[in-house]
């Protein structure tokens, strides 16, 4: 009983945790464009700059 609960808090927190990244990253990209500065993503392996 008691590992079923804790799994079920641990997923919640897992989600809040995507939707707060999520959250963070559209505000990332808006601060970006407004102030045309490029946002740094991994993609294949590398760190890219990429313009927003």
């Amino acid at each position: 009983m008691r590992k079923a609960k804790r799994k079920k808090e641990t997923k919640a927190f897992s989600e809040a945790v995507g939707r707060a990244l999520r959250r963070a990253a559209k505000a990332a990209r808006k601060t970006a464009k407004m102030y045309g500065t490029p946002i740094y993503v991994w993609e294949n392996g590398k760190v890219v700059a990429k313009k927003p």
